[in-house]
């Protein structure tokens, strides 16, 4: 065991033996980032480190009816699910290096593979990313190397937390990223067919957008291809269990957040980025691809190709720094879709939409409330202009049971009205009712 100094004479003789002052010791870390104060509680026993937690999360609101959405959603999840995935073999499975010791992992690998692609109607996909914001990441960086262009355009349908994540990864990079102002709710086809040009390596569009509206992609995918670049879809795969896929409208990469597929809300992780794209792309792909082969038996066997633990090997040369990927996530997702089915999936996407539908006639039958979009089509969320700011009328809203939705005011300016409001197969007719009339009763 190391040596751990604990009382402020042992800190202080080991800051002489090394030479330095605590003041040097942590000189290079700027100043807006050190801690307040070195002067740590003394440690806890286990029952009260215990009692502690138990306090801190009986303060959680854990009974609020929840109509939020914006890229996470309360879905039903079987409890199949988390009996299969909590199975030793699954739950504590990492690497599959050794192919003939890691089959069960291999073929689990390569079955949530082959969902992913049917469910997307899309070619190849990896074993999985962090989640939807690394997703796309890549999937720029993907379309960067595939173009040898530096231009991406997105527009500002798309996931705003997906965007800053983009903005992040990409800081120290020569990447012209440029964005588009949305046109009542719907990419800007106009803006975007303006910048589009032969410096373009990709458009990023996202379906149903931030904003719960549904488009059709299709004469995007048209334009970019015309001029040698790259579409990118981001889908909320619930959704395709009733709308057009990406694969359909002629997009070269797709990405998303898998959460929606059987995993829980879990204070934001872990998540599942999923990725899909055209076969003739496979090799630019980053992370993992498990394939199906044979052995020398003629026996059907799973392997890792293209790529095994590549940055590790390729070094600079590698598509990606992705180490480990999110392979229970993965299991989970694929466990979810297995236990739905082709038919499950579509009955739980209709009901989805077919919720929200209702939830929005009762709520802009309130006098004071209107849609802000005139778009015709949305899947399970929709924006509501209140006649008071919206961050105030959520907060009364909790106090009355009910996450009532987003403001959207955190991400777009001139929306301090405006909020979102996702309705899940969960919801039932009644907790609409009642959240119409509280919001009623609050305006």
């Amino acid at each position: 065991m190391p040596f751990i100094p604990h009382t402020p004479q042992q800190q202080q003789e080991m800051l002489d033996e090394i030479g330095l002052t605590m003041q040097g010791l942590f000189a290079d870390i700027p100043a807006e980032l050190m801690p307040k104060s070195f002067n740590l509680p003394d440690g806890m026993s286990e029952q009260e480190v215990r009692n502690r937690l138990a306090d801190l999360a009986g303060k959680n609101s854990v009974d609020l009816t929840l109509f939020l959405g914006g890229g996470f959603y309360d879905h039903f999840i079987p409890s199949a699910v988390y009996s299969i995935i909590s199975r030793s073999e699954f739950y504590t499975a990492y690497t599959p290096y050794q192919p003939e010791l890691a089959q069960g992992t291999l073929q689990a690998i390569y079955e949530y593979q082959s969902a992913i692609c049917r469910l997307t109607d899309m070619e190849v996909s990896n074993a999985s990313l962090y989640d939807g914001g690394t997703a796309m990441y890549e999937a720029v960086m993907m379309a960067l190397r595939i173009t040898g262009r530096n231009k991406v355009i997105v527009d500002d349908s798309v996931n705003p937390i997906y965007r800053v994540m983009i903005h992040a990864y990409t800081r120290n990079l020569q990447i012209d990223l440029e964005e588009t102002g949305c046109a009542n709710g719907l990419a800007n086809r106009s803006e975007i067919l303006d910048r589009l040009d032969d410096q373009t390596a990709a458009v990023i569009v996202q379906n149903p957008n931030f904003f719960g509206c549904i488009d059709d992609f299709t004469d995007l995918a048209e334009a970019a291809h015309e001029k040698g670049a790259l579409l990118i879809v981001s889908c909320y795969p619930i959704s395709l269990g009733i709308l057009k896929t990406p694969g359909a409208m002629g997009a070269d990469i797709v990405t998303g957040e898998g959460q929606s597929l059987g995993m829980p809300m879990s204070f934001g992780g872990p998540y599942l980025g999923y990725m899909a794209s055209r076969k003739q792309y496979v090799r630019k792909m980053p992370g993992r691809v498990a394939g199906e082969t044979t052995d020398r038996e003629g026996r059907r066997a799973f392997v890792l190709t293209l790529q095994a633990r590549e940055q590790h090997i390729r070094r600079d040369k590698a598509t990606s720094n992705i180490c480990s990927n999110e392979a229970l996530c993965a299991l989970t997702a694929l466990v979810y879709l297995s236990l739905l089915g082709k038919e499950g999936l579509k009955e739980t996407a209709q009901r989805c939409a077919d919720k929200a539908s209702y939830a929005y006639q009762r709520l802009t039958a309130i006098p004071g409330v209107e849609p802000h979009f005139k778009a015709k089509w949305f899947f399970n969320e929709f924006v509501l202009d209140l006649p008071c700011e919206a961050a105030d009328v959520i907060a009364r809203l909790i106090e009355r049971g009910f996450a009532a939705g987003f403001p959207l005011s955190r991400y777009y300016e001139g929306m301090e009205n405006s909020v979102l409001i996702c309705v899940t197969e969960k919801r039932t007719k009644q907790q609409i009712g009642m959240l119409a009339e509280a919001l009623e009763s609050v305006l």
